[in-house]
């Protein structure tokens, strides 16, 4: 059974923080034959692994995070934050390699989703990489489709860039 739950607690955040972990690992490792060094990665896409540094980033009263677990287990995550006017980012999708193919990651976005339509974003962004390409068949399923570069990355890393957007739906 899957379940899709607020992070709300110094636990929920530990958990939150150890698929984060796991998140940062794989994009290193997936991001290492198209020249993005490890620390350069961690450095700009993944610098909050600690339970409190994400509290504190998506424990805030315009941002959340959330958890799956399949059969009790932390299996997924996906957060949001403010970005801009009328606008969110996504952050964090992650799916452990382990419960893969049991649609967590389709669970989810539609939880995390359900969340940001009834606040006052207008809309959703996501900053994310070509080789990221289970997360991107998710983002296509839910109407995210290319836009403009919404930040700047430095040159060298330029090169993996996708930029998404999604707009709410009735804003």
């Amino acid at each position: 059974m899957i379940s899709v739950l607020p992070a709300r607690s110094a636990e929920d955040f530990e958990t939150l923080a150890g698929l984060c972990r796991r998140l940062a690992q794989w994009d290193v490792d997936a991001s290492a034959p198209h020249g993005v060094s490890a620390a350069d990665l961690r450095a700009l896409f993944h610098p909050e692994t600690s339970g409190p540094q994400l509290a504190a980033q998506f424990g805030a009263p315009d941002a959340m995070a959330f958890i799956a677990r399949s059969g009790g287990l932390p299996a997924g995550c996906l957060a949001f934050d403010p970005f801009g006017e009328g606008m969110v980012e996504l952050h964090r999708f992650f799916v452990d390699a382990a419960f893969r193919g049991q649609g967590i990651g389709r669970a989810l976005m539609g939880a995390v989703l359900a969340e940001i339509d009834k606040g006052p974003a207008r809309t959703v962004l996501i900053h994310t990489t070509f080789y990221m390409e289970s997360a991107i068949t998710v983002y296509e399923a839910f109407g995210f489709r290319p836009c403009a570069p919404f930040r700047d990355t430095p040159a060298h890393v330029r090169h993996t860039d996708v930029f998404l957007s999604r707009e709410v739906p009735g804003a």
